[in-house]
């Protein structure tokens, strides 16, 4: 959308520091801490930590498997994608590994792997959700499922990266044992809830459909002391076979008591419908450009 690209370029970057430093956290307090493997470079770099350990004391650092995984990735999209494409999501892969070798592990739950999933999840999350909001991604296996798609295009970018985490989890499993691994699959579930929750937005808002004989009075009363748009949507009514004008207004959660209670007053008979919207952009909600 064209409204997107007047953000200006530093709040993108802005957003992404945030965001890998939101997942940077939640990879050194919760994730690698009791070894959860949620897929990605991240989750090979926990493994390849714990199987290093016979190389380096304290085995081999996240952030150094994190990069070294990530070059020869960037090379090839580079090659095959162009500058453009690696521009972002090379920024955001560095600042990732930047994160991981600044802040220090800890372990925040205490051993305890489902607090760990749960506010590792939470977390990532919501790091992930600035990470994509500022149109980028960490690299890794989201990059290496673009590059692989290219050469078999029957298959989906998400599909294939599935495959591709459910290998590396399925790797954590074995490394880390049975119990682990499924609060690694409850992790992945909540990051994926919270990330697309960030990205759809967090104002929710309530849509009512109106079918009423009385849709003049209804409007205008909604209209006058709601001080909300409507919309006439004219229908026909497959039963009856008559001509009917159902009623469209958008409306905030605490508005729509208001509403159903207007609405009865004025014909107690009508049929309403109401549904949740995720996210309103617009007058009276959320103004363009401001997201």
């Amino acid at each position: 959308m064209r409204w997107l690209n007047k953000r200006p370029l530093y709040v993108d970057c802005l957003m992404i520091a945030a965001g890998t430093a939101g997942i940077a956290l939640a990879i050194q307090w919760f994730y690698d801490p009791v070894g959860l493997v949620t897929g990605g470079f991240t989750g090979i770099a926990i493994i390849v930590k714990m199987t290093g350990a016979s190389i380096a004391e304290d085995g081999i650092p996240l952030w150094f498997t994190n990069l070294i995984l990530n070059i020869p990735v960037f090379l090839a999209a580079l090659k095959m994608k162009g500058k453009r494409f690696v521009g972002r999501t090379g920024f955001a892969t560095i600042l990732l590994s930047v994160w991981l070798y600044v802040i220090p592990s800890m372990d925040m739950a205490q051993q305890d792997a489902m607090l760990a999933s749960v506010f590792g999840g939470v977390i990532s999350g919501i790091g992930m959700g600035f990470v994509l909001l500022a149109r980028a991604t960490t690299g890794g296996t989201d990059l290496v499922a673009v590059l692989i798609q290219k050469k078999i295009r029957h298959y989906s970018v998400v599909s294939i990266m599935q495959v591709i985490d459910g290998v590396i989890v399925l790797a954590g499993l074995y490394v880390f044992g049975p119990k682990v691994g499924l609060y690694a699959v409850i992790a992945i579930y909540i990051t994926a809830k919270v990330s697309d929750a960030w990205l759809e937005g967090m104002k929710f808002s309530k849509a009512a459909f109106i079918i009423t004989d009385y849709y003049s009075e209804v409007s205008k009363a909604l209209m006058e002391q709601l001080k909300r748009g409507m919309t006439g949507l004219y229908a026909r009514g497959m039963y009856s076979g008559e001509e009917k004008c159902m009623l469209y207004c958008v409306v905030s959660k605490k508005e729509i008591v208001d509403l159903k209670e207007i609405v009865v007053e004025i014909d107690p008979h009508a049929f309403v419908i109401v549904s949740d919207a995720r996210e309103v952009l617009g007058e009276g909600f959320i103004e363009y450009g401001r997201i």
